[in-house]
């Protein structure tokens, strides 16, 4: 492999640039990361990185070498192979802004020597990529599958990778299939918009599993039986596996699924396809991030006029900073009149525009609470001991939607516990 074609170039450095910028160095590859932010980027060669991603900045200091780092898009000219790897950000309806990946792709393809091997890997809607003014040829979409808190592991080592081209059957660039063979996994070429599409439909599978999971949980606690209990049996189904989402949970959050059952709402609006099981999983997303909310109504509120209340856990799932459309953050929206602390191992203060109390530790944040409720499941949090928490905490009231702590111990000191997917008559 020639040294002129190992220069490998990402534009924009948000979560899925940097994720993809440390991998690829990490393969041998000598990587450019372009970002209009100047301060991002001085930011960026001190070796300071703000996102929230196990091992990210581990793998960053280790390939520094290969890595550099400019706020000029000319700097991307010398490159062979260049990204689209901005990420796109959504509202809190779950609805895409693609301007901002449109203007990063005209600024880049106006330095681009007219060779280059151009790939989207930011999340597009169909039909996106084939609109794009740039030599077929040389003009690939490709589909990331990263999981905030997994994203490196996922990128050095993917189930397959999923290449849009212009036509099907087509083959893919020479270059870019020497580059995607360092990765050891399948490659599945198609057309543009079955790739862009097949990101949507991975989400809402993944989504119906969420949802359906969700229903059944809660059906154990009103019939008496144990979720816990049966996701063995589901995961030894072939038809549903040992990988499937079947772990119950607060709704759908942090975006990225939420954005495509809305793709999918609206592409069949438009092609006048029925779409009421998609928007029933929006609906009963929107009802399984208020299961805390109901709880906390049934055990404390309608009781105690002015609890003092915690919540461990912001972030929308573990191992990340990200609050999109957290369970928290829709909770705390209704607790702004009550006595709340809270703390997170990752998300910022500044991120916080409520008025709580932010504490810098569990044990500070727990302190007289009349009830606990556990709202992202960081590891952290299954060390809390259960002699301490009845110690320090005023009342007897743990909310605790992913079984984070051990509930026979939670029994011993009189704890009242709740939890999805389990009646609290259960013993």
């Amino acid at each position: 492999m020639e040294n002129k074609f190992k220069k490998i170039g990402f534009a924009g450095l948000d979560h899925l640039g940097l994720s993809s910028i440390v991998t690829t160095a990490d393969k041998g590859f000598t990587v450019i990361g372009y970002h209009h932010n100047a301060m991002k980027i001085s930011e960026l060669k001190k070796g300071k990185i703000s996102i929230k991603e196990p091992r990210l900045k581990k793998l960053l200091l280790k390939n520094r070498k290969k890595i550099s780092f400019s706020s000029n898009s000319k700097s991307l000219s010398e490159c062979k192979i260049v990204y689209i790897s901005l990420d796109v950000y959504t509202d809190t309806s779950g609805k895409s802004d693609l301007n901002p990946v449109k203007k990063i792709i005209k600024d880049v393809t106006k330095v681009l020597n007219k060779n280059t091997i151009l790939i989207i890997l930011s999340q597009v809607t169909p039909g996106f990529t084939r609109k794009i003014k740039w030599n077929k040829k040389k003009l690939f979409y490709q589909v990331e599958t990263l999981i905030f808190g997994n994203a490196i592991n996922r990128a050095l080592y993917p189930d397959r990778l999923i290449i849009g081209c212009s036509n099907f059957p087509s083959s893919i660039d020479n270059k870019l299939k020497i580059f995607l063979r360092k990765f050891n996994c399948p490659i599945l070429c198609m057309r543009y918009e079955s790739a862009e599409f097949a990101k949507i439909s991975i989400n809402t599978c993944l989504s119906s599993s969420i949802t359906t999971t969700n229903i059944l949980a809660e059906l154990c606690e009103k019939i008496g039986a144990d979720w816990s209990e049966i996701i063995p049996a589901l995961k030894m189904d072939k038809r549903i596996g040992q990988h499937a989402y079947i772990k119950p949970g607060l709704g759908i959050s942090g975006g990225n699924l939420e954005r495509d059952l809305n793709n999918v709402v609206d592409l069949a609006e438009k092609y006048k396809i029925n779409n009421r099981s998609i928007k029933a999983m929006i609906l009963n997303s929107q009802y399984s991030k208020n299961w805390a909310w109901r709880q906390l109504k049934e055990l404390v509120l309608k009781n105690k006029k002015k609890p003092k209340i915690c919540l461990l856990g912001l972030s929308y799932k573990e191992n990340t900073s990200s609050i999109k459309n957290a369970p928290s953050i829709n909770l705390l929206e209704k607790l702004k009149k009550y006595n709340v602390s809270v703390f997170d191992p990752a998300v910022p203060i500044d991120a916080i525009n409520y008025p709580v109390n932010i504490a810098k530790s569990s044990i500070e944040a727990i302190r007289k609470a009349d009830v606990l409720l556990i709202m992202s499941p960081w590891k952290e949090f299954c060390y809390l001991k259960i002699k301490i928490l009845n110690k320090i905490m005023r009342g007897k009231v743990i909310i605790d939607p992913y079984r984070m702590l051990n509930e026979h111990e939670l029994n011993k000191y009189g704890f009242i516990y709740s939890t999805i997917g389990k009646s609290r008559k259960i013993k």
